[in-house]
């Protein structure tokens, strides 16, 4: 059991004997008051959606979830499809990807979260290495701090394309490193 302070974004908890992923946590409060936690929720069974509040101490049961090492295929329309070693595919919808949709690549290995059998999402690497496929270039004289521009990533849906922010020198072709779980920019990794 854990108390509702200590669950995140991506824990599966049993809420009324039934699965639910938390897709957001918006905490309120104060130490004096004491926190509420307003959770948009899904069930993993039904796809149902569900938002409710619950207090810090409010206890609930974390389920622990099978995974299994895949890779990126292809996007069908909302599904997103996964093959194992073993060639199995997995379709997983694009509700349940959260930012993992932002940097999937073809081919690009991850694992597949499993509830009952069935794959329910996907855990990235914590540290994945993309192109820039645009940034604009720096601005002279505008060197002071610690300044950042927004740099567009490559992955595999166009549609998709998700923007980092990076450091001025960061341009155009350059591979850079970002930690997804905080979709912060790492470093740029020279050949």
């Amino acid at each position: 059991m854990k108390f509702a302070k200590e669950i995140r974004v991506g824990n599966i908890i049993m809420v009324e004997d039934k699965p639910f992923i938390v897709l957001r946590s918006d905490v309120n409060g104060s130490s004096r008051t004491g926190f509420t936690y307003k959770w948009k929720m899904k069930n993993l069974l039904t796809n149902a959606p569900l938002e409710n509040v619950f207090r810090g101490d409010d206890k609930f049961d974390v389920v622990v979830l099978d995974k299994k090492p895949v890779t990126y295929s292809y996007f069908a329309d909302p599904l997103y499809v996964f093959m194992d070693e073993e060639y199995n595919q997995y379709e997983i919808e694009e509700e349940n990807m959260g930012d993992a949709i932002n940097y999937l690549k073809d081919g690009m290995e991850c694992e597949a979260v499993f509830y009952d059998g069935k794959a329910i999402s996907v855990e990235l690497p914590t540290t994945i290495a993309r192109q820039v496929v645009y940034s604009e270039p720096a601005v002279k004289g505008n060197t002071s701090g610690n300044v950042l521009k927004e740099a567009k990533i490559e992955n595999a849906i166009e549609a998709k394309q998700h923007i980092v922010m990076v450091p001025l020198f960061v341009s155009t072709d350059d591979t850079i490193e970002i930690d997804t779980r905080t979709n912060e920019y790492k470093r740029v990794v020279r050949n």
